[in-house]
């Protein structure tokens, strides 16, 4: 197993953990650091929120990436097939985005107060997860090239994810504005108008992009 292999499958299981950590903490209700104000839920509810949803994917990818990475070990597999590699491509682009959207627009913007984003289980979900995994897929993970076709993966999580909010906060609409509980993200605050979902499309699509084209183009550097 080289150094690389070696170090990606030492962050991958921190990964792997923290994500576990975060999750049975938000789904509990455990605090570590004080009540959370924001983003928290208990039980399944937990996973309305698109950052729960894309640390667990990476969870599941770092998993699936840990266990190739031990049957190489073992003999049983020569190499990370392709199709586990761009899961963890598509893992890391969302918690991007996470990460991204957390650190650009909700936290600067809150009424509450920056830190309040990084707190419990958040603290996990927000940031040490999300610096983890680009770290460990740019420096560590380059073995195929990012590819077209691979990058069109790369929008489907917050495609699928963007259909179910738009549902929920179109469904609840009273006198122009979205219904509290269902905007949990605040992106309709000025109401729920076909423009505001239209403008918030866009921002997602063009942020998307913009993180992958940045993975891309530094994996594709250290893999040189």
């Amino acid at each position: 197993m080289t150094k690389k292999y070696k170090l990606s499958l030492f962050f991958n299981i921190i990964i792997f953990v923290l994500v576990l950590i975060g999750i049975i903490f938000m789904i509990t209700g455990f605090r570590f650091m004080g009540e959370d104000k924001l983003l928290v839920a208990k039980n399944i509810e937990a996973f309305k929120f698109f950052t729960v949803d894309s640390n667990a994917l990476m969870g599941i990818a770092a998993l699936i990436y840990i266990t190739c990475q031990v049957l190489i070990e073992k003999n049983r597999i020569k190499e990370i097939p392709k199709i586990v590699y761009i899961l963890k491509f598509v893992a890391t682009v969302s918690i991007s985005l996470t990460f991204t959207i957390v650190l650009f627009y909700l936290a600067p913007f809150s009424n509450y107060g920056f830190f309040d984003f990084y707190t419990n289980s958040n603290l996990f979900f927000h940031l040490f997860v999300p610096i983890l995994s680009i770290i460990t897929f740019v420096c560590f993970e380059n073995k195929y090239e990012i590819n077209n076709k691979t990058i069109l993966w790369g929008f489907v999580p917050i495609f699928i994810y963007s259909i179910y909010y738009m549902i929920g906060a179109y469904s609840h609409v009273v006198d122009g504005k979205v219904t509290e509980g269902y905007d949990w993200y605040g992106f309709f605050k000025s109401g729920a108008s076909f423009m505001s979902a239209l403008l918030v499309s866009v921002i997602m699509i063009v942020t998307t992009y913009l993180i992958i084209f940045t993975l891309r183009t530094v994996n594709s550097k250290m893999n040189k």
